[in-house]
């Protein structure tokens, strides 16, 4: 009969899609679709279904999300019909219907890959509405986790956090959804307790409790504690070379402002694994910054070697643009990577500053606010949201921001130094300004922000002998270029000419692009007689922002861009 004959090739549809023969799939069940519609009685309801669903698969399968929600809608409206029909003949238990409906596709796996393909479209409000109408006991492990992101990420905290215990009352070993609980701020403790049982009951995971304690630390924003634990695991001869928990200590390293041993630790997890790309944005972040503009460029090509689709080979790319002044490069580097993953701080902050420098700091501040939104334990995004409130005169702003910070994140060199750099701002709060970084000095004596803020104070003070101790207090058992840069201007305004020499000439070893060091020469080259250098004003501008000048040349670099797009893959 016509019927059985046109069974099997549903039947044939069906292996081809288990077999993986997508193409072949989406060829042959588009051909049969026609010839149903044409024949609405050729094919059963089930089969309708079937068809639907492998057709939109391999839709999905060819990134044609639209299309393949369309057809998903399809199928699901085709299931109603068939409901409707199964409930009403009673099944008498014959064998032709068992089977069939044994590999019916699941209308649950339909649903979550309607979701996929939204999430794909960033339409999350159609792809919560989807999984959040599938009853709760029949959400699969799969469902609970890509709704507690989505709720996480529309800000639907006490729904996520629900959907996460629910992932690890199915799973109790789902560490992400362990790293999404603590994110949300529940504590560690609690989470603890969620996956006691297992510990307990299986060998040699005895390390899970510390772990979970120590990014709870990560997420309460204790960056020594988190370090400390971190480290200990780190020791344990079973984890020895981890490339996620050297990640992270690089991470933690990098926000609690020690990018030497971030830059280390970096090292260490590639070498350890070519491929990496997690934590990569960062590490060439710090690269730019310490003017290894060489190494940013080589890191940049070889990750966009490893992926074009991640957020970090556009994110290192931007960094070197950024860092070689050429803003508007970087605006579109860090837009493009925004566009990759909309998740990714350092883009954002990428992005927020290269719109600072080009003075369009409204703009830049919704960026910087959305990073904190994202990263509320990073110093960093407060830092370039707090630049922009003083770049456009809001000093006000800034101070209620800076003591939020402080309030929020606790006293520490760190935020102790972003509110005295606020308070030095404002002629009222120089004492305060001068506590705050005495304060920080002490706990961290070598903390360069805090050196360089204090050097500042000292020189409006015209205390250059005492600015000198400080620098070269700072500078025993360490490098910098700045500091090696402020203490030439400091040495020439006491006349020490020769060392000032030396000093600029360090800070251009460290960085070659050192604008002001490169300044400061010049002006003792010029320097025929010593009285000038009494009348030196500029010593007043140390840290001056330096960034009305960048603008020039921004706009010529978008005929540039055509050169380049090559080099990023997107021809």
């Amino acid at each position: 009969s016509s019927s059985a004959a046109s069974m099997s090739v549903v039947e044939h549809v069906r292996e081809m899609a288990s077999a993986g023969l997508h193409s072949n799939v989406r060829l042959l069940s588009g051909l049969l679709l026609t010839m149903s519609g044409n024949n609405p009685e050729l094919f059963s309801p089930s089969q309708k279904y079937q068809l639907l669903v492998y057709h939109a698969d391999s839709l999905f399968h060819d990134k044609e999300y639209r299309n393949a929600v369309s057809k998903y809608t399809m199928a699901l409206q085709q299931k109603k019909a068939l409901s409707k029909t199964s409930k009403v003949r009673p099944s008498t238990g014959n064998a032709a219907s068992t089977p069939q409906s044994q590999c019916l596709p699941s209308e649950i796996e339909v649903k979550y890959k309607m979701a996929e393909c939204y999430t794909m479209l960033k339409q999350d409000k159609d792809a919560i509405a989807i999984l959040d109408g599938i009853p709760s006991r029949q959400r699969t492990p799969k469902i609970n986790m890509m709704l507690a992101n989505l709720y996480k990420k529309a800000g639907q905290e006490r729904s996520s956090v629900t959907s996460y215990k629910e992932v690890l009352r199915q799973c109790p070993l789902a560490l992400d959804a362990i790293l999404g609980l603590l994110s949300l701020s529940v504590k560690g403790a609690e989470v603890a307790s969620m996956t006691i049982n297992i510990i307990q009951s299986i060998p040699n995971l005895d390390w899970l409790s510390v772990w979970i304690k120590a990014y709870a630390f990560v997420h309460t924003g204790d960056n020594t504690r988190a370090i400390n634990t971190i480290c200990s695991l780190e020791k344990k001869s079973l984890l020895r070379d981890n490339v996620d928990l050297l990640g992270s200590l690089a991470d933690l390293y990098f926000r609690a402002g020690d990018n030497k041993n971030s830059i280390l630790k970096f090292e260490q997890a590639q070498m350890l694994d070519p491929y990496l790309i997690k934590g990569m944005d960062v590490y060439g972040y710090l690269l730019a910054r310490e003017g290894r503009l060489e190494d940013v460029e080589n890191l940049g090509c070889r990750l966009f070697n490893i992926s074009d689709q991640h957020a970090e080979p556009w994110v290192v790319s931007g960094c070197h643009s950024f860092y070689s002044k050429r803003y508007s490069r970087a605006l579109y580097l860090g837009a493009k990577a925004i566009q990759l993953n909309s998740n990714s701080v350092q883009a954002l902050l990428l992005k927020g500053a290269a719109l600072r420098n080009m003075g369009r700091v409204q703009e830049a501040i919704i960026h910087f606010r959305e990073a904190i939104r994202l990263a509320p334990c990073r110093l960093d995004c407060y830092e370039g949201l707090i630049e922009c409130y003083l770049a456009s005169n809001s000093i006000r702003e800034a101070m209620v921001m800076a003591n939020n910070v402080y309030k929020t994140l606790g006293a520490n060199a760190q935020t102790l130094t972003l509110l005295a750099t606020v308070c030095l701002e404002d002629p009222v709060t120089q004492e305060k300004a001068k506590t705050l970084l005495d304060k920080a000095l002490t706990q961290r004596p070598d903390y360069i922000k805090a050196v360089v803020k204090k050097a500042e104070l000292l020189s409006r003070e015209q205390k250059y002998e005492d600015g000198i101790a400080l620098l070269r207090n700072a500078l025993a058992n360490q490098s910098d270029c700045v500091l090696h840069r402020i203490l030439g201007d400091f040495l020439v305004a006491v006349n020490e000419y020769q060392e000032a020499m030396d000093q600029y000439s360090i800070a251009l070893s460290l960085d070659p692009n050192d604008q002001k060091s490169l300044e400061g020469m010049q002006k003792m080259e010029k320097e025929e007689s010593p009285t000038d250098a009494t009348q030196e004003e500029d010593v007043d501008d140390m840290e001056g922002s330096g960034e009305e000048g960048d603008l020039e040349g921004s706009d010529s670099e978008a005929a540039q861009w055509a050169d380049q797009e090559q080099w990023f893959g997107m021809q």
